[in-house]
């Protein structure tokens, strides 16, 4: 069994990415995967819903880091949503909750994309 799974849907020009279980060195190729199929399709709203994630590691958060520069380059971002206590506290412990939008839920993740212009409305 893997430790981890990412399935994806698409709501228009936002990516919702669901990761269920472990980010690790192990697994992180899984999730580096979803975030680079997204960015390959042209796809820079990407909102991570991380209610089936249960812990990342160093090198999930350098996943996500590694993809951010990216996205706001394209003019898009990444949002994460519905983490749980523990998450957030080593997003907190390590700095990176002033590197990304938290939000408590999916829908206000994915809202929060709605007063900021598209690439193609530029």
């Amino acid at each position: 069994m893997n430790e981890l799974s990412v399935d994806a849907r698409q709501l228009g020009e936002i990516t919702v990415l669901y990761p269920r279980g472990y980010v690790n060195a192990h697994t992180t190729r899984i999730l580096e995967g979803a975030l680079r199929n997204a960015i390959d399709a042209g796809r820079y709203r990407i909102v991570v819903s991380g209610a089936g994630l249960a812990y990342i590691a160093s090198a999930g958060l350098g996943a996500l880091l590694g993809v951010i520069e990216e996205l706001r380059g394209n003019g898009g971002d990444l949002r994460l949503a519905d983490l749980n206590a523990t998450v957030v506290n080593i997003f907190e412990m390590l700095g990176f909750h002033h590197l990304y939008r938290i939000y408590p839920s999916e829908l206000e993740a994915i809202a929060s994309f709605a007063d900021e212009p598209t690439e193609a409305s530029k």
